[in-house]
């Protein structure tokens, strides 16, 4: 690709991203669903103006380690501590089961490899914190007491989710599932989430003592992003993905981290807040290229949809996603309202679902079609329950605990 047209592919990209992100929003609907459009039209599903280039995709990776960087940044881990039990039970039942049920759908009914079927029940564990946050703060319901419950469970079923993508990852490089390979990445990542926290705030007061004294501006994203390649290259020569650094750099820094056994490093408050701001753009800025990218990589037109088979894989999945999640809010002592609106809440796949199919995809694991699956399946589960929660908050407004100013919000709803 010529220099000029590289240009000119970057700036359709951006643009149609955005302004399919705007229309999703305005719609109520998640902005990742507007931009995974995006590229399904600019690709050769529909359009054919653009092909994944191999410059595209170096950027797409960048935004798949920033994003998780972001995912990482916004995670409170101390938030697990508050909400307890019911966290607990809801993300380890919401992650277990939709890997079970993925995995038993691809390996016994319909026939795949153990690889692939194992990849599809990782992909269907995946649970978006940045979506489920978004409906929570829409309703005015984070600080609800099941809105606790939701974002304390999303934590963990992050945190779960980036060691299992470390883990296919490995299966996917290191020739198939084996104790061997399993061991040693659990090993390597352990070590990384210790030693990692530990590195990234003594590097951050660094920055921050420069900071103070640099009279040249963007110190801090030029530092931070230097930070976090620096781990997700770290991750790959311990074996695991590049974006468990991003998420590793993330979590390090976020104001809400503390280190395991009581082992505290204080964070300066300002500063975590500086950090968030300045890094937001740059996120931001490359985070569409690469849900675009997904879209690019999918070819609608060599999928055969008079087949049954990819209509009743994707059908067979959307029921297993759907159902995996909700059993995990079943199994904890609340109303039947909260319980639903709780299992709603963890099924949107969003870009954490996107970042297993694509590692599929890229390790030659999913073939076309099962990744078109796939791809709508996390669609789906990503644009459907944020209407369903809100008809339900109109439906159960009534019978949901308020404490607070959320008596006033709930109020303001009815």
């Amino acid at each position: 690709m010529e220099t000029h047209e590289f240009f000119l592919t970057l700036l359709i990209i951006l643009l149609t991203a955005r302004v399919f992100a705007e229309l999703m929003t305005r719609m109520q609907a998640p902005s990742v669903i507007g931009e995974l459009f995006a590229g399904v039209i600019l690709g050769p599903s529909l359009l054919g103006w653009i092909e994944p280039y191999e410059a595209i995709k170096l950027m797409a990776e960048i935004g798949i380690i920033l994003l998780l960087f972001e995912v990482g940044l916004g995670t409170d881990v101390k938030r697990l501590v508050h909400t307890g039990v019911k966290s607990l039970v809801v993300a380890m039942i919401g992650f277990i089961f939709p890997l079970i049920l993925g995995f038993a759908l691809g390996y016994w009914v319909f026939g795949l490899s153990l690889l692939v079927s194992l990849f599809i029940g990782g992909t269907l564990t995946a649970t978006s914190i940045g979506i489920t946050v978004r409906v929570l703060s829409d309703l005015k319901r984070q600080q609800a007491p099941e809105g606790q419950i939701v974002l304390g469970a999303a934590v963990l079923d992050d945190v779960m989710g980036v060691v299992l993508l470390a883990l296919l990852y490995e299966f996917s490089i290191g020739g198939g599932v084996s104790l061997l390979n399993t061991s040693k990445v659990l090993i390597f990542v352990g070590a990384f989430f210790v030693l990692a926290p530990v590195a990234a705030k003594l590097i951050s007061l660094v920055i921050r003592h420069f900071d103070a004294t640099s009279e040249i501006p963007g110190l801090i994203p030029t530092s931070i992003v230097s930070l976090v390649l620096f781990f997700a290259w770290l991750a790959h020569v311990l074996g695991a993905p590049e974006l468990l650094g991003g998420f590793a750099a993330g979590l390090a820094l976020s104001r809400r981290f503390f280190l395991p056994l009581g082992i505290a490093l204080h964070a300066d408050e300002k500063f975590a807040h500086r950090i968030e701001d300045q890094m937001k753009p740059i996120v931001h800025l490359f985070t569409p290229i690469f849900f675009v990218f997904v879209g690019l990589s999918l070819n609608l037109h060599e999928i055969d949809w008079s087949s049954p088979f990819i209509w009743v894989f994707s059908l067979s999945l959307l029921l297993a996603a759907v159902t995996g999640k909700l059993m995990g809010a079943i199994f904890i002592k609340e109303s039947w309202p909260v319980r639903w609106v709780i299992g709603l809440a963890m099924i949107p796949r969003g870009e954490v679902g996107l970042i297993f199919a694509e590692l599929g995809r890229i390790s030659g694991i999913f073939n076309n079609e099962i990744y078109a699956g796939m791809v709508i399946v996390i669609a789906l589960t990503t644009l459907l329950p944020p209407f369903i929660m809100k008809w339900l908050y109109g439906q159960y407004a009534n019978r949901l605990p308020v404490t607070g100013h959320a008596k006033d919000q709930v109020d303001q709803m009815k």
